[in-house]
């Protein structure tokens, strides 16, 4: 009998021991293991705030301050947290309505009931400072985070600088320093050197209570760590220069490039027309992007860098170069202009490269690429032609056409232009179906060559140089130990002789000062301008071009401008914008007020004004 009753003893310990061993583990998974429960009562009894670094400033080339930040308050909300709220003075204090607090409440809880998100976003102080003081009526569910915006002292180069914008999904997923709610760099500098100016985020740990409310750091802030601010960047852009080519572009469509031809840094950069940058900031933001992004006049295209144009006869100084270091044409060359060949204006026959080059003659220089195309290497003349073609491009590479330059902007921005090869045409025509008689047009900067501004100043620039280039680049240093890119400290040269850089240098001086140059309206009391003008062939109005340096000797800017659709070509109106911004920028002020308020306030649709006005203003000079 005691067997039987000590057999069930042992029964019933078991289970009990069984029992209590199970409830032990469960609570061992509860409190050790599982993390939901910590996390819940963490949520409850802690809060985790991030603090947002400063973003780093962003300077002229002469320290002016051009971008900035300012603070402004995210009220963020964790949904399964609101209590006891009074829906409708929360609303009135916000001046939101009922709906829109329904909309937001709704997101928040979409995204998390335990994490916080954004209700209101982008607070100024102002308004911030108009309902502080009712927030601890908001108490539970709501907190506030501080963060700043960007804010542009002056109202320009909104292309160039860029706009910060929240991150999207495709941000979270390619970098998880972000978070929902978090702002990134979208376009130009903020863009391409967001990872230098975002700065590292921080993060402060609270205790808060039973209504919400912040108590006293956790741990005696042991967890807490502090923002750091991301660096300032020293751009080359002279703040002056830009406001002043904007002004000159108003009213118009184009773009202007100035460089520095000894560093290849950027002086100015224009797509006109532009927008004041200001205007995509703060919650404005979203309303202002659909209407700039909805404009036909296309205000954020960055023409400069997005812009494939024929290149016109601003090209001819370059096939000038080619010929004349293949030796298939000498400086003394001379041919008729023979209007039977193509197209040209009146003037006399020009009997060296340096008169062709003032004349702009198209015959001259149909006869000078037939010969770079035509070099009599084969006797087939689709084979002669595809040699010539080849060599041609690849002289063509050597001066930075058909290809990206790989300025310090985003580069899926950047265009290439195209210099056509011999695959091109083989597609176009088929194979040994063409010779230079079918792409002759390509001699005066029409036919299939299409060029980017950034690039037509470069070849400002080279001419400039005499014969290299370096890549243009917008940053010249960030950061407090001044760190550079050495990619643009980087001669790339073209393999041609320097003496033939002269020629083209006399040759485009001559444009802006000899009887008979196409660019008279360029020049400038005192300075050496050098300049070549091209008329780009469109299917509506024709486009004006025209580049130049100045300086002739030691050349301290080199420059692009193209405006569209410009009546008269580019002596009447791309040249004297180009000639009124060297004058601004190597004299530091323009004499001449009536040329410029003449070109600020025109636009290229007045062309019988503008005859006259400029009559009357050479009158008075």
């Amino acid at each position: 009998m005691s067997n039987k009753y000590a057999d069930r003893s042992r029964v019933v310990k078991t289970i009990f021991i069984v029992v209590g061993i199970l409830f032990v583990g469960r609570l061992a998974m509860l409190q050790l293991f599982d993390p939901k429960y910590r996390k819940l009562a963490d949520q409850q009894s802690l809060r985790s705030v991030t603090q947002y670094p400063a973003r780093g400033f962003i300077y002229d080339r002469h320290g002016e301050l051009l971008v900035h930040n300012e603070a402004v308050y995210d009220l963020m909300v964790i949904p399964r947290l609101v209590k006891d709220l009074d829906t409708a003075y929360f609303c009135e204090a916000l001046g939101i309505t009922r709906e829109e607090f329904d909309e937001r409440m709704q997101k928040a809880r979409k995204w998390s009931t335990y994490s916080a998100s954004p209700f209101m976003k982008q607070i100024s102080k102002e308004e911030y400072a108009r309902f502080e003081n009712k927030m601890f009526r908001f108490s539970k569910g709501f907190y506030i985070s501080q963060r700043t915006l960007r804010y542009y002292d002056r109202p320009i180069a909104a292309q160039v600088l860029g706009y910060v914008g929240e991150v999207d999904q495709a941000d979270l997923d390619r970098d998880p320093y972000y978070n929902r709610g978090d702002y990134i760099g979208k376009s130009g500098l903020e863009k391409s050197y967001e990872e230098v100016l975002r700065g590292i985020k921080g993060k402060r740990v609270m205790h808060v209570d039973v209504h919400n409310r912040e108590i006293g750091p956790y741990q005696h802030g042991t967890l807490d760590t502090l923002p750091v601010e991301g660096y300032n960047l020293y751009t080359t852009l002279d703040a002056d220069l830009q406001q002043y080519a904007e002004e000159l572009m108003a009213n118009k469509r184009g773009c202007v490039v100035a460089l520095e031809p000894s560093t290849g840094e950027v002086l100015a950069m224009v797509s006109a027309p532009t927008y004041d940058p200001n205007l995509l900031v703060g919650r404005i933001r979203g309303e202002n992007y659909k209407r700039l992004n909805s404009d036909i006049a296309k205000p954020m295209l960055n023409r400069a860098l997005m812009g494939q144009y024929p290149p016109g006869s601003i090209f001819k100084v370059a096939q000038s170069m080619v010929a004349l270091d293949l030796g298939v044409i000498t400086p003394s060359s001379g041919f008729g202009c023979d209007k039977s060949l193509v197209g040209c204006h009146n003037h006399p026959s020009a009997q060296s490269v340096q008169e062709a080059i003032k004349m702009s003659c198209n015959p001259y220089f149909y006869q000078v690429y037939r010969r770079v195309i035509q070099q009599g290497k084969y006797k087939n003349i689709y084979k002669d032609s595809q040699y010539g073609l080849t060599v041609w491009r690849e002289y063509m590479l050597r001066f930075g056409f058909g290809q990206k330059l790989p300025i310090d902007l985003p580069r899926a921005g950047v265009q290439s232009g195209n210099i056509p090869d011999t695959a091109y045409y083989n597609r176009w025509y088929g194979k040994e179906r063409w010779a230079f008689s079918t792409i002759y047009s390509n001699s005066i900067g029409q036919g299939e060559v299409t060029v980017v501004p950034i690039q037509m100043a470069n070849l400002a620039a080279i001419v400039a140089n005499r014969g290299y280039y370096i890549t243009p680049h917008v940053v010249r240093f960030y950061g407090p130990d001044s760190i550079r890119n050495e990619e643009y400290y980087t001669r790339h040269e073209t393999g041609i002789d320097p003496k033939y850089f002269d020629i083209a240098a006399a040759g485009m001086f001559d444009v802006v000062h000899v009887a008979g140059g196409t660019a008279r309206r360029a020049r400038v009391d005192g300075l050496d301008i050098c300049g070549k003008t091209g008329t780009a062939e469109n299917y509506g109005n024709d486009h004006s071009v025209f580049i130049c340096f100045a300086p002739r000797d030691n050349p301290k800017i080199a420059m692009a401008v193209y405006v569209e659709n410009a009546q008269g070509g580019g002596g009447t109106w791309a040249a004297p914008i180009a000639g009124l911004l060297v004058e601004k920028y190597l004299n530091g002020e323009v004499k001449r007020k009536d040329v410029e308020t003449m070109y600020k306030e025109i636009n290229p649709c007045q062309k019988l004004p503008l005859t006259r006005r400029v009559k009357k203003a050479k009158k008075k000079g």
